[in-house]
């Protein structure tokens, strides 16, 4: 008998944490963009960012995610620390509030839930219905792990052995808080060992006052897993948020773990129901710590930025610092940590672009040896970046998620090409120019410098289309390819026009002069190559340039509108 019932147990516990899992993911799949922005534009203040909080986490059933986008935010000096830490006080409270429905006898609900959640996953395509289906299964699944843990353990006198395990297990107030903590460090989830909890103390396996430690103790695991996967290794300041967040935790339950007895008492004289002493323990202790540090935020502020002060020393330029490995389980906040990575790969790719004419106009020799060291990095940069995503689609992902790490992927890819034909050919060409005393005439210098400022102007556009997708942006960038292509040929006439007078820098530089003007072209159309997914997504492309056989007809254009753009 003891076996069934620990086997149910464990089978409870299974269904219960796959149900939170398909919450979670069908909200984020959902709403999970929306959510982000929501996050960002709402927090204003420390009270509006603690009520955002709460709603973000009440919908995502996830602290560690709510945490890993304010930490975003935060290292990106959209938010204050103040600000970030009251998200998470928030937080902590919004993952209460699925334990108090839980709380209730509406196991009822489940088959509904489950029967529409059935229908809207198989008819739902790729779609949102689809995501709502799959949020709809994890509630009824919930419900119905609930119900299979109440069951399973309601016959407490036909198991003694079991009975007696889980007496000598929480015979210890202290031993209860490590072991909750322990199941929600291992879970990933406060709310499925306090439902757990619940169903312990329902059944009499575990009494009142270890029922309350033990949702303590799932208090503070919950608050450990942010520490361990949320920051940047090396960097102590980015451990600021999770750590302030489970500070106030150690806080809290120090205080509150003399007084369990009393406080356990209070409860069932409020309500005689186990489930709702442990869900109303819960949240009140939740409660009771966002009202007793909303407001002295900045004194704690103040000892993190004091105890974990920021990096000193340059970090390596090719360690990726955006790519969140606990951010894979929300693949629209892995793909926006991803797309962060990769702009900052493209600033380093600008800059090595910035670095070229100066080696291809002055005698500076070190400047060929720093490119070189900056496209290792970028090197290793867009492998870090290609692998990531590639993680990320390992679960189906809906089609605009899909789309946007294709083009996250084609993005680095590029990015990667242009450092090689900077670093492997532009530099080269600089090097043989300074070996051999070469100078190029100042004509020929200036159509270099325009064509290379063009090329530096539309790399601007290309990381703007990048993040906002702007199909009149994508546009305005494929019709520079048309002004680019044409200022290279015009380039390369005037160029062959000083071969023809006999122009002596002319004639010195004439190979170097062709293969700068050919690798800037290649560049551009790297750069250029960023507008493609957007305008067609959008249906802005045609599927062919070629003439109709047999027949003379106008080039194709680009849209509606009459234009040579996809030349």
């Amino acid at each position: 008998m003891t076996n069934i019932v620990l086997l149910d147990l464990l089978g409870g516990i299974a269904l219960l944490l796959w149900g939170l899992h398909m919450v979670h993911t069908g909200l984020v799949r959902a709403f999970g963009a929306g959510l982000r922005r929501f996050l960002r534009v709402a927090l204003a203040n420390r009270v509006k960012a603690f009520i955002a909080g709460v709603g973000v986490t009440a919908l995502l059933q996830s602290s560690t995610a709510t945490a890993l986008m304010v930490t975003s935010f935060w290292r990106e000096g959209m938010v204050g620390l103040v600000t970030a830490l009251a998200v998470m006080l928030g937080a902590n409270v919004g993952t209460t509030l699925v334990v108090q429905v839980l709380s209730y006898d509406i196991s009822a609900a489940a088959p509904v839930l489950l029967i529409l959640g059935v229908w809207g996953f198989k008819s739902g395509g790729r779609t949102i219905t689809r995501d709502l289906g799959r949020l709809s299964v994890g509630l009824g699944l919930m419900l119905l792990a609930l119900h299979i843990l109440l069951n399973s353990l309601a016959p407490a006198e036909a198991a003694p052995l079991a009975r007696a395990i889980l007496a000598a297990a929480t015979e210890s107030t202290w031993l209860c808080l490590v072991i909750g903590a322990l199941l929600a460090w291992a879970a990933h989830s406060s709310v499925a060992v306090v439902v757990l909890t619940m169903s312990l103390a329902y059944s009499h396996f575990v009494a009142p006052v270890g029922a309350l430690a033990l949702i303590l103790g799932a208090n503070l695991g919950s608050a450990i897993n942010p520490v361990l996967e949320g920051s940047s290794k090396g960097d102590p300041a980015s451990y600021r948020v999770p750590v302030g967040n489970l500070v106030t935790r150690v806080a809290g339950l120090l205080a509150v773990m003399p007084f369990l007895a009393p406080i356990s008492e209070a409860l069932l004289r409020l309500d005689p129901s186990p489930l709702r002493m442990g869900a109303n323990f819960h949240t009140a202790f939740n409660l009771a710590l966002a009202l007793l540090f909303i407001f002295p935020l900045e004194h704690l502020a103040r000892l993190l930025e004091w105890l974990l002060p920021a990096q000193k020393t340059p970090l390596d330029p090719g360690v990726p610092i955006y790519l969140d490995e606990s951010a894979l389980d929300t693949p629209a906040l892995a793909l926006a940590c991803a797309a962060r990575e990769c702009l900052r790969m493209g600033e380093m790719v600008e800059s090595m672009l910035k670095e070229t004419m100066v080696a291809l106009t002055t005698q500076d020799r070190s400047v060929a040896t720093e490119v070189s060291r900056k496209d290792d990095a970028v090197d290793r940069l867009h492998e870090a970046i290609k692998l990531y995503v590639v993680k990320v689609t390992r679960d189906s992902l809906d089609e605009p998620d899909g789309r946007r790490a294709m083009e996250i992927i084609a993005f680095a890819i590029n990015l990667e090409h242009i450092g090689d034909i900077i670093d492997k050919n532009l530099m080269e060409l600089a090097a043989k120019r300074i070996k051999r005393g070469l100078q190029f005439s100042e004509q020929g210098s200036g159509e270099l410098k325009t064509l290379h400022s063009q090329v530096l102007e539309d790399m601007g556009l290309a990381f703007g289309i990048f993040v906002s997708g702007d199909v009149k942006v994508a546009r305005q960038l494929l019709d520079g390819k048309t002004r680019f292509r044409q200022a290279e040929i015009a380039a390369s006439e005037s160029h062959l026009a000083r071969l023809r007078e006999g122009r002596s820098e002319s004639i010195e530089t004439s190979a170097l002069h062709i293969d700068v003007l050919r690798d800037l072209k290649r560049i551009h159309s790297h750069i250029c190559a960023t507008a493609y997914p957007v305008l067609e997504a959008a249906g802005e492309l045609l599927t062919t340039r070629l003439k109709a056989e047999g027949g003379r007809r106008r080039a194709p254009r680009l849209g509606k509108k009459s234009s040579d753009s996809t030349n």
